[in-house]
């Protein structure tokens, strides 16, 4: 399954970090796709013809191509991935209604969204925001959209991580980040890869040419583990560039694999780069030719914090609403969806969360005056009863419009107990 996400999510990230630019900041493009994924749900076979709206057409190709793959299979990967959670990584998603608008959509849809997904009334702000607190394990503080009067329903995803290094860091001077690094003057002290534990390495990519590489593992749960690759290309090459670039190297990544194209260091110079320093130096080693090759990594400590408008076609929000919208027989004038993110990255460990949220919105009568009179007979006063006398043949009978009974009252009385109640 992550094979089958994992070009898609690739694309989609691509696309998502584009929209954002050159700026410091952190995102989970996963987060969003998987949005996009619960809104490609179809319903089980079992639906009846002409229950709920299809996803085909111009809308479910949109959707189709933000997400990178059929709706059905982006479907069923966000239905295993939220249905079977990852020990080190909490995920949560919501869809929820204001009450009275729509129908919830039908049985079958319902039935075959990730089991996972909560499902129910739209919360005030304050709801949602504890919404976010809870699934991020108080990571965010905030949902990224505010709830008012125009918003019919909502979606959400939430994905948090905090986790332990297997081996810590050690540390170093900021001057090993290099005499040409910005950083070595604004900072005091960095993180240096440990002797074992950690994996570094030059590699040759087609796209960027050399790069360089460190992954460093978190403690595992259950033989479940996660593993933060962190990948560095010449000061000059675009973000999106080496963002492209870190995706690819990341296949493999999670088995403890080599990446492709690494490159040995007996095949590059001596000396200094912006990416690197090569020295040589006699030592004692037990390798087979008597050639031993050597990494280790230096990187500054960092945290980032972001919010990202979603609302870009090349996103897929649009069509993900429009899509929802129809499964909720709930129409939507306009719709909004953003990402809000964390991140930080420590000698002993790294946390990070997202909440996605998306919302539908109807537009509201515009603003005027209005006034209510609650009139209150609270003195005597009179009362006429008047008859009707409409005939079925359209005839108005002598008695229409005739008073019949009169009143003055000037004693009230209690209401009857028996009356108090419903019936």
């Amino acid at each position: 399954m992550t094979t089958d996400l994992h070009g898609p999510l690739s694309v989609y990230a691509a696309r998502l970090h584009a929209t954002v630019g050159d700026r410091h900041h952190v995102a989970s493009p996963l987060g969003a796709w998987l949005l996009l994924a619960v809104c490609a749900t179809e319903p089980a076979d079992t639906e009846p013809a002409g229950e709920g709206p299809s996803a085909d057409g111009p809308t479910g190709e949109d959707l189709a191509h933000a997400l990178g793959t059929d709706l059905a299979s982006a479907a069923e990967v966000a239905r295993v991935l939220l249905d079977a959670p990852h020990p080190l990584v909490r995920s949560a998603t919501a869809l929820w209604r204001r009450a009275g608008r729509g129908d919830g959509g039908s049985a079958a849809w319902r039935a075959a969204l990730p089991r996972t997904t909560d499902v129910g009334e739209l919360p005030d702000q304050a709801g949602l925001d504890a919404w976010a607190r809870e699934h991020t394990d108080g990571l965010i503080d905030t949902f990224p959209l505010k709830v008012n009067p125009k918003v019919v329903f909502a979606l959400a995803s939430a994905l948090a991580t905090r986790v332990s290094w297997a081996t810590p860091f050690d540390v170093a001077d900021a001057s090993a980040l290099g005499a040409g690094s910005p950083w070595a003057r604004g900072v005091r002290r960095a993180l240096r890869s440990p002797s074992h534990g950690h994996r570094c390495a030059i590699v040759s990519t087609e796209r960027l040419g050399d790069v360089i590489v460190h992954a460093a593992p978190a403690q595992t749960t259950d033989g479940a583990g996660l593993v933060v690759l962190s990948v560095a290309a010449d000061p000059q090459v675009p973000p999106s560039e080496v963002l492209a670039v870190a995706y690819d190297l990341s296949v493999g990544a999670a088995d403890g694999a080599q990446p492709a194209g690494a490159r040995s260091l007996f095949d590059l110079p001596l000396g200094e780069t912006p990416l690197w320093t090569l020295r040589e130096e006699r030592v004692r080693t037990r390798a087979r030719d008597g050639r031993e090759e050597r990494h280790t990594a230096v990187l500054p400590c960092w945290s980032a914090r972001s919010e990202h408008d979603l609302t870009a076609p090349a996103l897929g929000f649009k069509a993900a609403s429009t899509t929802l919208a129809g499964r909720l027989h709930l129409p939507i004038e306009s719709f909004d969806a953003r990402q809000v993110a964390m991140a930080r990255f420590g000698r002993y460990g790294f946390e990070a969360a997202a909440v996605t949220g998306m919302v539908g919105l109807v537009s509201l009568p515009p603003e005027g005056v209005a006034r209510t009179a609650e009139l209150r007979f609270g003195h005597p006063y009179a009362v006429v009863a008047v008859a009707t006398d409409n005939r079925a043949d359209g005839v108005t009978g002598p008695w229409h419009g005739v008073p019949v009974f009169s009143a003055w009252v000037t004693e009230p009385e209690e209401l009857p107990e028996a009356d108090a109640a419903d019936r």
